[in-house]
């Protein structure tokens, strides 16, 4: 089950290869819609440590932080247990 919460946009990791994947133009269409309508849809991140690493919602993200924003909400994946 997703549990939904607001962290610090500061305490969530990109990879590496998913920055890789970045579109400045999604970013900026995302941060105007969010502007006016708030965010919608919430990240996917894992607990890692002291902070989380993003899993999905990397443009979302992105869309936040230059719009200045401190926090994002989330949902916190769980890890699976075999």
């Amino acid at each position: 089950m997703l549990k939904k919460q607001k962290v610090p946009i500061a305490n969530v990791r990109v990879p590496v290869k998913r920055v890789k994947t970045l579109d400045a133009e999604k970013v900026r269409t995302i941060a105007e819609d969010m502007l006016e309508n708030g965010q919608t849809t919430p990240i996917r991140v894992r607990a890692d440590g002291e902070g989380f690493v993003l899993i999905e919602g990397l443009h979302r993200l992105e869309a936040l932080r230059a719009l200045g924003e401190e926090s994002i909400e989330v949902y916190l994946v769980q890890a699976r247990l075999h």
